[in-house]
Formats: C-alpha cells, structure tokens, sequence
C-alpha cells in the first residue's frame, strides 16, 4: 500500500526486522547460524486481504480487466524478482525504513482506514440501501488495494529484493489512482432519479473518494516517487 510499510502490520514488522538483526548479529560474532528462514506464507493481514479479494469476486463486482491487471503484475514480479532484481543476500535486504518509526506507523494506519476500512463499510452499506452504482465504483479500488496488500506481502515472505517491493507498492498505486478517478466520477455525476441511496450517502461517497484520491495521490507523487524509490535503490546497489 504504502511501499515503505510493505503492507504488513506493524507487530509483523518488528518481528521480521528483529529476526533479521539477530541473524546480522550473530553473523558479525562469528557464530554458526542456519540461514534465515522466510517468514510465514500468509500473515494476519494477507488473510484478511485475502477475504476481501474472495469477497468482491465473488460477488461480480469486479471487472475482468481488473483480474487480468493482478495476474499480470504476480507474474511479472516474480519475473523481474529472478531476472533483474535478484535478492543476493537476504539477511541484508532489510526494510527502507524502521518499521518503529512513530509516524510511519501513523501514515500507515492512516491509509488502512481511508484506503479499506471506510470503503468497506461504505460498500456494505450500499448493499442496504440498493446503491447498486456507489458500490460498483467504490469496488475496483478495495479490490485493487486488498490484492496489492496480498501481494507486498506476498514479496516480504518470499523475501524479494527491495526494487521488487517498490515496484509492486508504485504500480498498484498508479492502477488505482485511475480507478479513484472513476469512482469520484460516478460519485459526482450521479443522477438523482436513478440513485436509490440517502443525500447523506451520496455526500459521504463523495467525500470518501476525494479524500482517497488527495492521499493516495500524495502517497505516490509525494512519498513513493520522490523518497522511497530513491531510497530503496540505493539501498539495494550499495549492498549487491
């Protein structure tokens, strides 16, 4: 979501930064250590990226372009992962930034309720009150941002190198940047004889998704662009 915070939760940060200095640690002393090992498959927020994703396609919402854009980015991340960007030694492929750091933590629990949080609740209550089209534009961006959580996380298990994870956090955010786009434009131009929701839902839909695009337009042209992509590759050619 937020590349810097490859997607996990913050407790899942820490430990996975912790296994890795103890494994540098004991490199550096000269004790015998078995190779690190890679983190488990699916973690609590893959699960529930997962759920969501199950959720939304299943019930049709979900456009086959959409679909085709998710498998197409797994198998080329996994393609530049092994041709351009292999992970020489993974106990030195480590986090950009410290997953402790108190306003990162911020920043990411920040966008988890804009970006998934609000607009699940949102859709389910359009369920209720028959806004068949809110729901529909709302969709393809918690469908997007729920496969690219499953996906950064997917990466840090596998221990990709960090280009591959910053590759996976810009082309997500720059796929639903469009589908905001197309939310907000269905939020403003709705036709009030074919809306079958309340006034205070249609102001709440358009203020969600103006609110998604100011911070996941500043999260890719003010955050990823600028300081973590930098960041990342001159971590990744400084160490291999």
């Amino acid at each position: 979501m937020l590349g810097g915070s490859d997607i996990s939760l913050p407790k899942e940060q820490e430990q996975g930064q912790k296994m890795q200095e103890d494994h540098v640690s004991s490199l550096k002393r000269g004790q015998t250590v078995a190779p690190l090992k890679k983190a488990g498959f699916l973690s609590f927020a893959q699960l529930n990226a997962l759920a969501v994703i199950t959720v939304l396609a299943a019930s049709g919402m979900v456009s086959p372009e959409d679909f085709a854009f998710v498998a197409f980015s797994i198998v080329y991340i996994l393609f530049i992962s092994r041709v351009a960007f292999p992970c020489v030694n993974p106990s030195k492929d480590s986090f950009v930034f410290y997953p402790k750091h108190k306003i990162l933590r911020l920043y990411v629990s920040v966008g988890v309720i804009i970006g998934l949080f609000l607009p699940i609740a949102y859709i389910f209550e359009g369920i209720f009150e028959g806004d068949k089209e809110g729901i529909k534009a709302a969709a393809p961006h918690v469908f997007l941002l729920a496969s690219q959580v499953f996906i950064e996380g997917m990466s840090s298990s596998f221990m990709f190198a960090i280009p591959v994870r910053v590759f996976a956090a810009v082309l997500f955010n720059s796929k639903r940047i469009f589908t905001i786009m197309e939310w907000l434009s269905s939020e403003i131009y709705k036709v009030e004889q074919d809306y079958g929701g309340s006034t205070r839902r249609l102001h709440v839909g358009r203020a969600l998704a103006v609110v998604n695009m100011a911070f996941w337009g500043f999260n890719l042209f003010g955050f990823l662009l600028p300081v973590y992509l930098p960041k990342a590759f001159k971590s990744y050619y400084s160490e291999h």
